[in-house]
């Protein structure tokens, strides 16, 4: 499994990253190696503010459906309308071109509560 080091992630599988005021969100390659087979996500905040921990969109595998939480408090500036098309993006790509949101960053502080590489890999037991 891949935990890239200049990523940030959550206990719900999400990974952010940051670039200064704004930061892209996607789930981490652990996640969808749970999920399996992705085929549809559905994102319908563009243009929200989000709090943390709060859902923006939902994440569909052949077997199961999975809620998406925001790792930081954030308005939703973009989603990858790329994964209309190929939601495999997300199985095959998860932190490149499986990205699901880029977002504008509402309270910088919250970065700071989000997990390292190593401790989201003691987290998923890697």
């Amino acid at each position: 499994m891949n935990f890239p080091q200049e990523l940030k992630y959550t206990k719900d599988h999400e990974w952010v990253k940051v670039e200064g005021n704004e930061a892209y969100i996607g789930i981490t390659d652990f996640a969808q190696r749970e999920l399996g087979d992705i085929v549809y996500i559905d994102i319908n905040t563009l243009g929200e503010e989000v709090a943390k921990e709060k859902e923006f969109g939902t994440v569909e595998a052949v077997k199961t459906v999975s809620d998406l939480f925001m790792p930081i408090t954030s308005t939703v500036l973009e989603v990858n309308n790329e994964l209309n098309d190929n939601p495999e993006l997300v199985n095959t790509d998860p932190y490149g071109k499986g990205w699901m949101v880029k977002v504008a960053v509402s309270d910088a502080a919250e970065i700071d509560g989000l997990l390292s590489a190593e401790d989201y890999k003691a987290l998923v037991g890697a």
